[in-house]
């Protein structure tokens, strides 16, 4: 796999953990920081743990995992990429973000989960659609999931894309997509986990995906499969 992008700056909808604040006793004496937990590989950039506290290899600080080392370590799992879309019902415009915690779920009943950081701009519209369309972007469409992950603007300004039969945007060039019906939201620290029925779908093209990495975009390369060789002749 290979990560020859540009590393990514700041995508649309994400933050920072909150660093736990400090707690005082009746008489004014200042105790340790509360214990939090840091809920599944959705969460992002975190704050900076207080200077005095003693910082462990491990990256734990009194118990605290710092954000910098949580990013560091799940970005070892490599992901695929996709673009959640939908029509906006209050102008009938395009919407849309870009997305690497995409997942399937079920198979009876077809079900899909992704993850969206509570300060997002483009999800309360994307929402609001009731349907959405997952689009699994291709290696080549690093631009397209750039531009999808921007904050204001136009996201679909010279953007090539057609109707799904629900009529949202299939982009040009995805490998696949899906019609999904939003079925439940459930808070989860700094993020919201969307799980959606799936109503459609169908495998557009044979190309590679979109790679996610170490916090770069890369390309996966199959690999090859070892020749059979021939058993050795019984010996005389």
């Amino acid at each position: 796999m290979s990560t020859r992008a540009a590393r990514t700056g700041k995508a649309d909808g994400c933050r920072g953990i909150p660093v736990p604040r400090r707690r005082r006793t009746r008489r004014g004496a200042v105790l340790p920081p509360l214990r939090t937990s840091v809920a599944g590989p959705a969460a992002s950039e975190a704050g900076r743990p207080d200077d005095r506290l003693e910082r462990r290899p491990d990256g734990r600080t009194d118990g605290v995992v710092e954000g910098r080392r949580f990013r560091e370590v799940l970005g070892t799992f490599a992901t695929g990429v996709v673009a959640i879309t939908a029509v906006d019902p209050r102008d009938g415009r395009p919407c849309g973000l870009a997305v690497n915690s995409f997942t399937s779920v079920s198979l009876d009943p077809p079900l899909v989960a992704f993850c969206v950081a509570h300060t997002s701009t483009s999800w309360p519209r994307v929402r609001g659609a009731g349907v959405v369309t997952v689009n699994v972007l291709a290696d080549g469409q690093r631009d397209v999931c750039a531009q999808l992950a921007s904050r204001g603007g136009d996201k679909f300004a010279g953007l090539s894309w057609t109707g799904s039969p629900g009529g949202n945007p299939v982009l040009g060039d995805a490998l696949a997509w899906l019609d999904c019906a939003i079925e439940a939201e459930h808070a989860a620290g700094d993020h919201t986990i969307v799980v959606a029925r799936v109503l459609r779908l169908a495998a557009l093209a044979d190309g590679e995906p979109l790679v996610f990495f170490r916090g770069a975009y890369g390309s996966f390369t199959a690999a090859q499969p070892e020749p059979v060789l021939p058993e050795p002749a019984p010996a005389c």
